[in-house]
């Protein structure tokens, strides 16, 4: 998966980096290496399914797609 992501320096040093896409997908990093790692495990974490999301609903089916 291809996602296009805004690196920003940060005022007071290190990059500020988020998920334009993924609202909310925020990270940093003290170098943009760092940044883009972190983001990289931030989107892989809110990607990721959460039990709760299904919780109480009964005639739900959790279906798994590629994208």
């Amino acid at each position: 998966m291809q996602l296009r992501v805004l690196l920003e320096p940060s005022e007071d040093g290190g990059y500020t980096v988020s998920v334009p896409s993924l609202p909310g997908c925020i990270s940093e990093g003290d170098t943009r290496e760092d940044a883009l790692a972190n983001i990289r495990e931030a989107v892989q974490l809110y990607l990721e399914p959460v039990e709760d999301d299904t919780a109480g609903r009964d005639a739900a089916e959790l279906v798994e797609i590629a994208v």
